[in-house]
């Protein structure tokens, strides 16, 4: 393939680009005529790739042309400019808002990325060649589209016109790793004490609402909680998209699937949450509640599928109580709100609240117990709780995580399953613990 070019010391970007844009129509011709295997895809690609550049008229740097070579490849086989970010362990959420403004979570941080599309049309063609081998579409008629990638990332695409400033990516990585509860500890996220109060709850078959606001680490809190779970029980899992890892091995996965193009088709978290109650299940898993299917979950909790665990997005544990009753009124029941709460009261044993403060930090604030109803009014009682102490020279909150003192009425459950804990865990005095600044991710 012979092409124009010129030495690397003239050549200019819009020239590289023009010029990298020219190699990728070729290849991808050649590799369309040729249609060879997919597991022999890649290899071909770097071949036809090498060849073509070796023709050119132009040799960059050697640094410069490995990045130009490696930037084609990510074109050609993977996700364009995104490729590099999601090869970065380290990095935990892209967002792509138009083609110059792309940021990315790294470390706990919002920061900008030093990447970029081409134009509108080249964001639209990355987010084609993500949802299209998933059975998914996007266009002016549909512009949201949400979907999982191979690997469990969950990716989230919005586009004109509902997108006003360009198309818009955003998709949420999936952990290879699978963290642990000694992790949370060393992270800062949960003290030793509240680590033992928490798994104590779960294998004494406490339901348990896990809340948060969006990133703030719900799905990772559940997916350690959930290793508590014995492996002899049967486990429903209901998703939106599949992002929990449970160690267990008698699970059965569910996910919500999106209508046809002709608009039907389609299954609801609620359609799957009515249908695990005839899959004799021994506890439900939904990984987040939010529409009407809070009623039937509720419901499942109340009629002795106790040990059920999900998420809800809320900010304080006062918050999730509202935000389930607004919930329930979705179910189309009618119900009077008096009868709502104590559905909710009867039903959850305990709520986690899980945040993401200021300095990127995600960290157990609060943990609460449902402890009934008081005339209209579900009452709350905290049994462990997060005081900020202030902000370090490097901007990092200083805090305590410590019990109230309190021992929650559903204490005797958790010694009828033989889970004694011992009187430290509730004394305010003899478990207070510094989240220090080398504990923080």
């Amino acid at each position: 393939m012979a092409l124009p070019g010129n030495s690397t010391a003239n050549i200019s970007s819009s020239d590289l680009g023009s010029l990298k844009r020219k190699i990728i129509s070729e290849v991808s011709r050649e590799m369309e005529s040729e249609n060879p295997p997919e597991d022999q895809r890649k290899r071909i690609v770097a071949t036809h790739l090498s060849n073509i550049y070796s023709n050119l008229s132009i040799q960059l740097e050697a640094s410069a042309r490995d990045q130009f070579l490696h930037e084609i490849m990510d074109e050609l086989m993977g996700f364009g400019p995104i490729q590099s970010l999601l090869d970065d362990p380290a990095v935990d959420e892209i967002m792509v808002n138009g083609p110059n403004n792309v940021y990315m979570e790294k470390n706990g941080q919002l920061t900008r990325a030093n990447v970029k599309f081409d134009d509108n049309d080249h964001v639209l063609c990355i987010i084609d060649r993500i949802i299209l081998p998933l059975g998914r579409r996007v266009d002016a008629d549909s512009p949201t589209v949400d979907a999982r990638l191979p690997d469990g990332s969950r990716v989230n695409a919005v586009i004109l016109p509902v997108s006003i400033d360009g198309p818009s990516l955003t998709i949420r990585k999936f952990r290879k790793e699978k963290l642990t509860v000694d992790q949370l500890i060393k992270y800062g996220s949960l003290t030793v004490i509240m680590a033992e109060f928490l798994q104590a709850c779960v294998k004494a078959r406490l339901n348990i609402l896990i809340s948060g606001g969006t990133g703030s680490g719900k799905t990772t809190l559940l997916n350690v909680l959930s290793t508590n779970i014995p492996h002899n029980e049967r486990i429903i899992t209901i998703e939106d998209a599949a992002e929990l890892q449970l160690q267990q091995e008698h699970v059965v996965r569910l996910e919500t699937k999106t209508p046809n193009l002709d608009g039907r088709g389609s299954v609801s978290i609620r359609d799957l949450v009515r249908n695990s109650l005839r899959m004799r299940p021994d506890r439900i898993v939904v990984g987040e509640v939010r529409g009407g299917e809070a009623l039937d979950m509720l419901q499942a909790m109340n009629t002795g599928h106790d040990g059920s665990l999900t998420t809800i997005h809320a900010n304080t544990p006062r918050d999730a109580l509202s935000r389930l009753e607004t919930l329930i009124m979705m179910a189309g029941m009618d119900l009077p709100l008096k009868i709502v709460r104590q559905q909710i009261s009867s039903a959850v044993d305990l709520i986690i609240q899980q945040s993401r403060l200021r300095d990127g930090t995600r960290l157990v604030t609060a943990i609460t117990e449902v402890a009934g109803m008081e005339s209209d009014t579900i009452v709350l009682s905290d049994i462990f709780r997060f005081e900020q102490k202030g902000i370090d020279s490097n901007g990092k909150i200083i805090g305590l995580i410590k019990p109230t003192g309190i021992r929650p009425m559903f204490y005797p459950r958790l010694e009828a399953a033989g889970l004694k804990l011992g009187s430290e865990v509730f004394g305010a005095t003899m478990a207070d613990i510094l989240i220090s600044n080398r504990n923080r991710r």
